[in-house]
């Protein structure tokens, strides 16, 4: 079958034809979307190999989960919708978590999975891998489509590229039934039927009346904040959001995916004196940013006792009044906002400077606190001396885009790691969800062509682990580091009930390096930050993939890193 369905159309009775296979690729074409992140399999094999031969990039990987993290920050770096290609039921269920986390974080993504035949799914008779597809999908995600007929191809595509980048932007299924890619038709009339998708995320410019409401309740302000979220990296908005910050004077505070919009060792930058601003702060400026809880929902011991206006400059209006009372909404895409704002500026008023005093005077005393913690040699390492080594290799290497996941691994990371340019730090996210790794690296690697250094917990890593396979075989310059204390949050806990290890506790003195040595990459056990120094740059030099055991003492690490408050304790007395 593959080999008649290549043919771009095929010819009966004079006639020349197309078919749903060649439809689905062209709609793509025309559209841009030209990588396909997937797992090959029924029905959808054929669609992958033909995707391939007419030029569109197909990466096959070993689990469906991290195929489609790919797709979706593939959308956060390129604001189009990254595709994720699966198989039905069991396949498209593991794409399912991606593409909720991609709604949830706000990156364009299309989860595109083969189904069955809906005549006999609605008869409940027992297909291949039978399921209502559709139905499951719609409550996780922007939008669903289901497409039925050859002819409806270009439509579908075109709804779902819509639904997917428009507003604020988020996740979309597509659902294709096996019987649609073997249908025929007119080939002229196919062709008719592709939609290219024209301005599909277009400007929403702020009202006049919100932009000068939030510039009066700056300018009221003696200790003004403006907090940077993923949103704000999203948009590429970036000339735009540094003229505002730096014509204001506002301190500035990116939240982990936003590090770099300005560099963390701007002067305004707020970052290592977060809990002073978060506390001490008057007005807050939101741009792109949520009050979930990653900002302790604007409330409590983290906001402190003096009362505070918010200010949020966000594309859904929605958002506002999500927690807190939100005194000045701004509504409308990123970039225009920041704009409106800035070109509001007159000038004449800057953040007061007994406060930008105040919070260079913070910033300063915690940086020459931690200075020492990072420059220690220590074998084994502890988390500091091993980030201080990570923290010199970016500062070095700017463009290195850093991918970092874990508990202890990822908090101390961010707090640790300067930025320097925009997204170039991809994490966890809005849910906090471990395996987005090897997923994330892949798509990193492949949509910008820059080096990537993957700083992972070593659980985090086991979500994802067998990808290193697929970074060999596609020979992606990427660099993974495995933050190895034999545990979840560390590797000392002991079952004293029974001889089964701790909950908590890994294979003492794991070899994840020789994982990557088993596909052909280059693997290093580094037991000390300068053997991890050396094996890292040279891992950016070679471009080769490479894997680095690091030896992290079992002792360091908390319960849950800095979340560990989370975790209901029992109220019970322990016998």
């Amino acid at each position: 079958m593959a080999e008649t369905a290549t043919k771009a159309a095929a010819v009966d009775d004079g006639e020349e034809l197309t078919d749903g296979f060649n439809l689905v690729i062209e709609a793509m074409k025309l559209n841009g979307l030209d990588t396909i992140y997937g797992v090959p399999g029924i029905p959808i094999t054929d669609l992958g190999r033909m995707a391939q031969a007419a030029g569109i990039r197909v990466l096959s990987f070993r689990h469906e989960q991290n195929a489609g993290y790919a797709a979706a920050i593939a959308g956060f770096l390129t604001q189009k919708p990254g595709v994720c290609l699966t198989v039905s039921a069991p396949g498209f269920l593991n794409g399912l978590t991606a593409l909720a986390h991609a709604t949830t974080n706000c990156f364009p993504m299309i989860l595109v999975s083969g189904s069955s035949e809906r005549e006999i799914v609605d008869l409940q008779q027992g297909d291949y891998e039978e399921m209502d597809q559709l139905a499951i999908a719609k409550p996780l995600c922007k939008a669903a489509y289901r497409v039925l007929h050859a002819q409806d191809i270009g439509i579908g595509f075109a709804r779902a590229i819509r639904a997917a980048v428009s507003g604020r932007p988020g996740g979309v299924y597509l659902d294709l039934p096996a019987k649609l890619f073997g249908q025929v038709m007119n080939a002229e009339a196919g062709r008719k039927s592709l939609v290219k998708v024209i301005d599909p995320a277009p400007a929403q410019l702020p009202a006049p009346a919100s932009v000068k409401r939030a510039l009066d309740v700056l300018k009221s302000a003696k200790r003004p904040l403006v907090i940077l979220g993923k949103g704000a990296a999203y948009a590429q908005a970036d000339d735009a959001i540094r003229a505002f910050v730096e014509k204001s004077g506002v301190p500035f505070l990116p939240m982990s995916m936003a590090k770099g919009l300005l560099p963390d060792t701007h002067p305004q930058c707020a970052g290592a004196a977060r809990s002073t601003v978060l506390k001490d702060s008057d007005v807050v400026m939101l741009v792109g940013a949520r009050l979930n809880w990653l900002l302790s929902h604007g409330k409590g011991k983290t906001w402190g006792e003096a009362p505070k206006k918010f200010i949020q400059v966000d594309i859904e209006p929605k958002e506002m009044d999500s927690n807190v009372e939100i005194v000045a909404p701004v509504v409308g895409d990123i970039a225009s906002c920041v704009a409106a704002l800035a070109a509001g500026l007159d000038g004449s008023w800057k953040a007061p400077s007994d406060w930008i005093a105040a919070v260079k005077a913070k910033r300063d005393e915690n940086v020459a606190k931690m200075a020492p913690r990072l420059m220690n040699n220590n074998s084994p390492m502890d988390y500091h001396g091993a980030l201080g080594v990570l923290r010199t290799v970016i500062k070095e290497r700017p463009d290195t885009i850093l991918v970092n996941e874990g508990a202890n691994t990822l908090d101390l990371a961010r707090g640790v790691i300067d930025m320097y340019k925009p997204r170039k730090r991809l994490d966890v996210g809005t849910w906090g969800v471990m395996g987005i790794g090897m997923g994330s690296a892949i798509a990193a690697a492949v949509e910008t062509g820059h080096p990537v250094l993957a700083v992972e917990g070593d659980s985090a890593f086991g979500f994802s682990g067998m990808e290193v396979e697929t970074i060999c075989r596609y020979q992606l310059p990427i660099c993974v580091v495995i933050f190895n204390n034999d545990g979840i949050y560390r590797g000392t806990d002991v079952n004293k009930a029974g001889k089964d290890p701790a909950t908590t506790v890994f294979v003492k003195g794991s070899r994840y390096d020789r994982m990557m040595e088993a596909f052909g990459g280059v693997g290093v056990n580094a037991t000390s930050p300068d053997e991890l120094r050396q094996a890292v740059n040279a891992a950016i030099d070679s471009g080769k993939p490479t894997l680095i055991n690091a030896v992290i003492d079992p002792g360091a690490g908390s319960e849950s890193g800095r979340i560990g408050n989370l975790n209901p304790q029992s109220k019970l007395k322990k016998k």
